[in-house]
Order: structure tokens, then C-alpha cells, then sequence
């Protein structure tokens, strides 16, 4: 770990200086307290550094949130080995696409499963509770529970160190999270313009504690992040099925992880309540199992938590990017794509170059700058990996 300031430390040892540049601006916003703490995958983000934990006090940043609110991980260890499987890994890929709306904007035809609806049932409860109509935001939410989305978003099914198979994937709370994100960045915004405050970056506009603006975003934003959870084990609902008939036999869910890396807590960490922000970091509390993803083609891992106070219980939430999607489709070829993921089951086209793992953090020296923040229960390495365009 290094002290930057006395208000920022870091856990990273690649950052670039246009990173270190934004966490040290976020880091001097009057609310943040005691300091912000840089994950081992930071890289550049909009406002605040995707790979921070920022403990706010009487206020919240939404651009901080993020715009996937409740994007997280989920994963399941069946009772399965590697040499139980089909030696054809193509039909359970192509039955995963099928039983999964993928890409931006997909959604569900209908609503036909009992527990698709009792997860609708739970929402629209939820959204009553919170005082807001998720329609007003998305017009389809309910028929978008259950899917992918695009970009990082991934399916996939990974053997660990000791060949048990693990089904993993990676999704948040699609298009209606991104506009109550979208919504309320504008109203904090607004909010500062009217009360004249000036910011050093215009994506680092806050929402004070007692407001009325305040509490609209807390009860949504809470709102979205559960929305991002169930839509996870929905899709892990759908994707155990696919599995089940490919491997001819039902599947023990011997194990189950679902946690979140974007969104925000009320929690107490160094002798006080704070609103903790992780942009980009899973909760890594003493005993805490927890998931940090690789990119696609390189391992991923299923962690334990050391609750380092310094971090506030935090670790990283994955590689993070080196190239911007424009610079990895400018530097990175099909060809090169198609070398990185021999061996693994994945639909073969370019429009995945800026996923190339080459793009990415080298994952095993974030997990080596993360060793005092969790410890490495499993490494997962992929089978077969589903992504939308």
C-alpha cells in the first residue's frame, strides 16, 4: 500500500497518471472521510476512479455509484468435474444464448417463469416502498430481468484448481439502473449549480444528506442494486438449467456467491457511519467470500475477505482496463483474439476485439497487490464463455 496524501492510498501498483490525477481530485471533496482507498485495478472513470472506495460523510456522489448500479458477480459450484462433461462444448454455449437475452437492449419476450415472476413481485413491492414507478425510467424493465447486457458482461462455465466446475457470470441492473443513474447525476448537478458550488470535476456533483433530492436517490438507487442481485440469480436460474440438460443430470449448487462492486452501503469503518461507495470493489470483510473476474480468456477468483480497515473491508473487482474499447480496437486484431482464447468455447467474431484480454490489467499482479486484502480460495479458469455484442 502507498500513502499518496493523507487522503488517498493505494493498493495499485500500474497506475497511470491520468488516474492517480482523478483519484487525488475526488479524494479532496470536503465530505470524503478519512480518506479514499485505490484498488489494485484502478483505472480512469467518469468523475471518481473506477477501482475507489470513497467513505462519504452527509453527502453522495451518483456519478460515483456509477451508471451500472449493482453490477456484481454471482457463481455456483456444482458437483461436477471436468471429465464429467461433454467432450462438445458448442451446444451448451448455443443453449446459454438462447435461454439469456444478451447485448445492450435486450430484453425477454414474455414473462412465463414462476420465478421470474416472484422476483418481479419482490421488485414492484420494493419500488412501491421507495415511492417511484421503475417505468418511468425503462418502459421494459420487468421483461429485461434475466439479461446480459454487452461490454465485460460475461457467462461462463470455469473448472477450478481441482477440476470442479464452476458456472460464473457477470451482469448489474441493465437499462432501467442506468437511467436512475443517469437521472440523478443530472439532479446533483442541478443541485450544485443552484447552491453555488464550484467542483473540480462537474461528474463529482453531490446530493446532501437530508434532502429531499438525497433520499429520492437512495431509495432508488437501493432499489436498482437489488434489482441488479436478483437479475443475477435469474440468470443463474436459467444458465443451470441449460447446463443441466447438457450434462444430462441435475445440478447441485454446492456453493453460491453473489456480490455487488458497484454501488453503495451504509456501514461503520474507523469509529464511524459513512456512506461507503465502491466503484468498482466487492466487500472483502474478515471471513467474506467474495468474486473477482478476470477478463475473458484469464483466470478469475473466488476470494476470501481479511478485512483490512485501511481498504474499509474492500479488495478489487477485477482486471481493469489498460486500452479504452476505441485504442483496443485500433491496436488488436481478430487473429490476435482468436490466439488468446484457444481452448475455450466462445463465439468467434471481431465484434469481441475490445474484450481481448490483452486490454486488460495483468489480473495475477492485481491479485498480488491485493494479497493483504483477501486471500485466493480457487482459481477458475474458462470452459466455455458467452458475451453479448
Amino acid at each position: 500500500m502507498e500513502k499518496i496524501n493523507a487522503k488517498l492510498l493505494n493498493w495499485a501498483s500500474l497506475l497511470e497518471d491520468n488516474t492517480r490525477e482523478q483519484a487525488e481530485r475526488t479524494a479532496t471533496m470536503p465530505f470524503v472521510e478519512p480518506h479514499l482507498a485505490l484498488m489494485p485495478d484502478a483505472h480512469l472513470g467518469l468523475g471518481a476512479t473506477v477501482g475507489s472506495v470513497i467513505p462519504t460523510v452527509g453527502a453522495i456522489m451518483p456519478a460515483a455509484v456509477g451508471v451500472d448500479i449493482g453490477c456484481g458477480m454471482i457463481a455456483v459450484r456444482t458437483q461436477y468435474d471436468v471429465s464429467d462433461l461433454p467432450t462438445d462444448r458448442r451446444p451448451v454455449r448455443e443453449a446459454i444464448e438462447r435461454a439469456v437475452p444478451l447485448s445492450a437492449g435486450a430484453a425477454n419476450r414474455t414473462v412465463s417463469r414462476d420465478h421470474t415472476e416472484q422476483r418481479l413481485k419482490d421488485l414492484t413491492e420494493r419500488a412501491e416502498q421507495a415511492g417511484f414507478d421503475p417505468s418511468t425510467y425503462a418502459a421494459r424493465w420487468e421483461l429485461q430481468l434475466g439479461t446480459l447486457g454487452s461490454g465485460n458482461h460475461f457467462i461462463e462455465v470455469t473448472a477450478d484448481e481441482l477440476g470442479r466446475v464452476w458456472l460464473f457470470l457477470h451482469s448489474g441492473s441493465r437499462g432501467v439502473g442506468n437511467r436512475i443513474a443517469q437521472r440523478h447525476i443530472k439532479v446533483a448537478q442541478e443541485y450544485c449549480r443552484r447552491h453555488f458550488v464550484e467542483l473540480p470535476d462537474r461528474d463529482l456533483a453531490y446530493l446532501v444528506e437530508g434532502t429531499a433530492e438525497f433520499d429520492a436517490y437512495i431509495g432508488q438507487m437501493q432499489w436498482a442494486q437489488h434489482y441488479a442481485l436478483l437479475n443475477r440469480e435469474e440468470m443463474m436460474d436459467r444458465v443451470v438449467r441449460q447446463f443441466s440438460d447438457w450434462v444430462g443430470g441435475d445440478v447441485e449448487r454446492l456453493e453460491e456467491i453473489n456480490c455487488h462492486h458497484n454501488y453503495t452501503e451504509r456501514e461503520h469503518h474507523l469509529g464511524r457511519d459513512v456512506w461507503l461507495t465502491r466503484k468498482g470493489a466487492i466487500n472483502a470483510a474478515a471471513g467474506r467470500d467474495g468474486l473477482i473476474p478476470g477478463s475473458m480468456g484469464t483466470a478469475s477468483y473466488v476470494v476470501r475477505g481479511l478485512g483490512n480497515p485501511a481498504s474499509f473491508d474492500s479488495a478489487p473487482h477485477g482486471a481493469g482496463r489498460t486500452y479504452s474499447r476505441t485504442a483496443a480496437r485500433r491496436t488488436f486484431t481478430h487473429d490476435q483474439l482468436r490466439a488468446a482464447m484457444v481452448g475455450i468455447e466462445y463465439r468467434d467474431t471481431d465484434a469481441f476485439i475490445d474484450e481481448i484480454p490483452a486490454a486488460y490489467k495483468d489480473i495475477d499482479q492485481v491479485m498480488e497487490d491485493a494479497a493483504d486484502l483477501v486471500e485466493v480460495r480457487h482459481t477458475l479458469r474458462q470452459l466455455v464463455n458467452v458475451k453479448g455484442d
